[in-house]
């Protein structure tokens, strides 16, 4: 499974959109600052997963995002096809 997830900032609430096969450990490698663009904003919190089956599908919605208004991740966030809760 490939999963797109959405990182919120404890900074400045910023948002940061990527896709990893381990939203869970992802999110571990951006908090110890082993992404160039993300170490600057630490602690990130995971606040959005949504699940493909295929890579393909999952790198179109990550692209998608990363067009998305701060209005449209903060609606996304609440949506029923958020399924962060499985990721603790």
């Amino acid at each position: 499974m490939y999963y797109v997830y959405i990182l919120r900032s404890d900074v400045d609430q910023s948002f940061y959109k990527g896709y990893t096969e381990n939203p869970a450990q992802r999110l571990i490698q951006h908090n110890n600052g082993e992404s160039v663009y993300t170490r600057n904003k630490i602690p990130w919190k995971l606040v959005y997963v949504e699940v493909f089956s295929t890579k393909k599908e999952a790198l179109i919605r990550e692209k998608n995002l990363k067009k998305a208004t701060h209005q449209r991740i903060e609606s996304l966030i609440s949506h029923p096809k958020n399924i962060v809760g499985q990721f603790g």
